[in-house]
């Protein structure tokens, strides 16, 4: 299996307050890995770690055999091979959806309009928001806003997808759209890093589980390891806690 991004022995504190502890960690191509815990573990820091939103205190972040923290990594380039789904869209509001989607495209990657916008075009499709191109995000709801920011995350073609809690801010009702179009990715082959509290996903689509506790992963798995046979008390716990019949 193709290993994408080897994290080692990684670190990250704010001010005295440390958040990461010695954090080893793997991503290979094509798997998706869930990571859960309870809020305050550390997970949306791992990934902001991740995507280099956050630098770490300590540590390494290897991506294709090389460590990025390394000064001379272009970290902008790096940021281009990862897509990131965030929990409160940060769509452009004053741009329309399409335009949403082709902007990182022509600026970053340097696409032409044509090129940008077929591309786009594709992945609106897999989100089912391409009737909505010309509405600007204050006339969508929450599930679609989210369904366009997975949209315009994939229109930059990334190595590894990264998502932050992506169905959190939204209301009981939307969930259920965003996770049907996460779970249509998950069959495509695409690298996704999920951090997530819905553990009925978590259970059915991953490859791997990562289970965060008080900065540490205090347990990895497959699914059925993690949910049906934990080895740790404390995973334990927090199943019992968050899946009642377990």
């Amino acid at each position: 299996m193709e290993n994408i991004i080897n994290i080692e022995h990684l670190n990250k504190s704010f001010g005295t307050h440390e958040v990461l502890k010695d954090i080893d960690f793997s991503v290979n191509k094509g798997e998706v890995v869930c990571i859960i815990g309870t809020s305050g573990s550390g997970k949306s820091t791992l990934l902001r770690c991740v995507n280099l939103l956050e630098k770490p205190s300590g540590g390494k972040i290897i991506y294709k055999g090389e460590n990025i923290l390394d000064s001379k990594h272009d970290i902008y380039a790096y940021r281009t091979k990862l897509g990131m789904v965030f929990q409160q869209f940060n769509l452009f509001n004053n741009h329309n959806v399409l335009s949403n989607c082709i902007i990182g495209q022509i600026k970053v990657l340097k696409r032409s309009r044509e090129a940008a916008e077929k591309v786009a075009m594709k992945y609106l499709k897999v989100v089912e928001m391409e009737q909505y191109i010309n509405a600007k995000p204050k006339q969508l709801s929450g599930g679609q806003k989210q369904r366009v920011a997975i949209a315009r995350a994939l229109s930059m073609e990334p190595d590894v997808m990264l998502f932050d809690e992506p169905t959190s801010a939204l209301d009981p009702e939307m969930v259920g759209e965003v996770l049907k179009v996460l779970k249509t990715l998950t069959k495509t082959g695409l690298t996704m890093l999920i951090v997530t509290h819905e553990m009925g996903f978590a259970k059915e689509v991953s490859d791997r589980v990562v289970f965060m506790d008080k900065g540490v992963i205090a347990e990895e798995g497959n699914p059925e390891q993690i949910f049906n046979n934990p080895i740790q008390e404390r995973t334990r716990e927090f199943l019992k806690r968050t899946l009642k019949q377990i």
